[in-house]
């Protein structure tokens, strides 16, 4: 039988550069995976599938209700696990996704006060008792982060917030991580790339 695959996500606030090291961790758990066969697959949230694309253009730059925003934000991580993530890790690949559910708490929830209680059962209902195998979690001030974000593109709608917003953001993935702690590891994300690399290759040895 096929080992089922991994999936591990990159999370943190708007700025703390997670997304610059992503395709490096891909390249280099691709050469580590090469013996195996086992693919590896990109993907994001809110996006993923076609589905999940066209409602991350509404999630990011359309003013919605609160409790819209994060039905929307379930409904496409729902399709995301039943057409992508899943049938990948029973076919023995690894999944590395740029955002997952720990986003939708820091964001709804910390960011915008969403009601946690809610957000427990949306969580249980779409992904029941499923978790990432690994969660890197990117952390960085607010003040810096908003400083990088400065020299980025245009920003969309949740970029466009706050220091109070992504200090309440940084917050609850910071209580996230504390409160599971055998799948979450932190990256002082204030560090050089070079010194940022040197850690996710210590994460990847252990993989």
């Amino acid at each position: 039988m096929t080992a089922r695959g991994k999936f591990i996500t990159f999370e943190g606030i708007d700025g703390a550069g997670k997304s610059t090291h992503l395709s490096w961790f891909r390249a280099q758990l691709e050469a580590k995976l090469k013996p195996t066969q086992a693919a590896v697959i990109t993907t994001r949230e809110p996006g993923g599938t076609a589905l999940g694309e066209a409602l991350r253009e509404l999630l990011l730059h359309q003013p919605m209700q609160l409790e819209t925003e994060a039905l929307l934000m379930f409904a496409a991580r729902y399709e995301h696990l039943a057409t992508v993530i899943e049938p990948a890790l029973e076919r023995g690949d690894w999944v590395l996704s740029d955002r997952f559910t720990d986003a939708s708490f820091a964001y709804q929830g910390g960011g915008r006060g969403l009601a946690l209680p809610r957000l427990n059962a949306l969580e249980t209902w779409v992904q029941g008792e499923f978790q990432p195998d690994l969660t890197v979690l990117f952390d960085l001030s607010p003040e810096l982060a908003n400083q990088r974000r400065g020299l980025a593109r245009a920003p969309d709608k949740f970029e466009r917030e706050s220091e109070v917003f992504f200090t309440r953001v940084r917050a609850e993935y910071l209580r996230r991580a504390a409160e599971m702690p055998e799948r979450f590891v932190l990256i002082d994300a204030a560090q050089s790339i070079a010194e940022i690399q040197q850690k996710l290759d210590e994460v990847i040895v252990f993989l």
